[in-house]
């Protein structure tokens, strides 16, 4: 294994993740419409999510 790591995929999600939740943490309102900004560019329809039923 290579001991001097030029990029570390892992430390950079975990950067990423914690600005993500310092940003939203307190504000769920933005996070919503951004979330929804997101839907209609992509024209991405929300689905809800199967949980164990018995047919």
């Amino acid at each position: 294994m290579e001991k001097d790591k030029k990029f570390d995929a892992v430390l950079m999600m975990r950067e990423i993740r914690e600005n993500l939740s310092e940003k939203y943490w307190k504000h769920p309102d933005i996070l919503k419409k951004e979330m929804q900004a997101i839907r209609e560019k992509y024209k991405l329809k929300l689905t809800e999510t199967v949980t164990n039923k018995s047919i």
